[in-house]
């Protein structure tokens, strides 16, 4: 039985690497692609459109993908950033709009989620539930809601469009509740008694046990509003207000090789974001579905 277990714990090891290989492969051949010079990239691709005219329909030939650089090369990321100005104010629409929409979305749902989860009051549950079922829609079912009263309260073409829908979503609400009914009720009845009053207890006691659930809820939020696209596409009809996400699949247009460069800047504020909460993360995930 100990030999079958081992064999077993191996084969899904093996199983589960080479799983992890496929996934981050993307990210390392783009690393490594950005580290060429714009010359070996446009000869490197403009042979593969060639190979691939040539050998379409055929099934004995394939199409390699250069991994390791000639030369390594920065020149990508010095015109990316010093050359394309474009790109730097793509890039800070994107922090404009994301970071208003996390914090806002973190103070308000945080507030929502201590009295679904921690006050009494009639009509609680059914809230909730109205909660999770405007979370399960899909952003194109309430579309036309949104550009409708953005229209009328004449926020078109305005950052307010897209970052006062953020603000007031459901999942912060949905996802911080969750952690919050792991918390004994008995610690709010302690503070009561004790003469405090619900928004004591909220800041010095719920908030300092819900800091993973709430690191958990801003790496979640920050990579979802970081790649947004149909939002910017549809509120903001100025190509000069539009975030990073819409411009990065322009980039190439201008020059091909920079491209890579642009999709490493852009990933690496969401891998430094993980990577710094990492522990917080995992952890606020695990806890968020704990139900007491």
């Amino acid at each position: 039985m100990k030999k079958s277990a081992l064999i077993t714990k191996c084969l899904l090891s093996f199983i589960l690497l080479v799983i992890s290989v496929c996934m981050i492969f993307p990210v390392i051949f783009t690393f490594t692609n950005s580290l060429m010079t714009e010359n070996e990239i446009s000869t490197n691709y403009d042979l593969i459109g060639q190979m691939i005219e040539k050998t379409a329909g055929s099934k004995d030939q394939f199409v390699t993908l250069k991994l390791i650089p000639d030369w390594v090369s920065f020149a990508q990321y010095g015109k990316i950033l010093f050359e394309t100005p474009t790109y730097l104010n793509m890039f800070w629409n994107s922090v404009f709009l994301v970071v208003p929409m996390i914090i806002g979305q973190v103070i308000v749902g945080s507030l929502a989620a201590y009295a679904l989860a921690k006050l009494r009051f009639r009509g609680r549950d059914t809230l909730f539930l109205a909660y999770v079922i405007v979370m399960l829609m899909p952003f194109q079912v309430t579309l036309v809601p949104n550009y409708i009263i953005a229209d009328r309260l004449g926020l078109l073409n305005s950052a307010s469009a897209i970052v006062l829908p953020g603000i007031f979503a459901a999942f912060g609400v949905f996802m911080l509740r969750q952690f919050m009914l792991s918390i004994p009720y008995s610690y709010v009845e302690a503070a009561i008694m004790d003469g405090a009053g619900h928004l004591t207890i909220f800041r010095r006691i719920i908030v300092p046990l819900i800091k993973p659930g709430l690191a958990a809820l801003v790496v979640l939020l920050f990579v979802d509003y970081w790649n947004m696209v149909e939002q910017p596409l549809i509120f903001l009809d100025d190509a000069f207000k539009q975030p990073l996400s819409l411009y990065l699949s322009r980039i190439q247009e201008e020059a091909r090789g920079i491209g890579f460069a642009a999709s490493v800047l852009y990933l690496s504020p969401m891998l430094l974001l993980f990577l710094y909460a990492e522990r917080y993360f995992i952890e606020g995930v695990q806890l968020s579905g704990i139900k007491g």
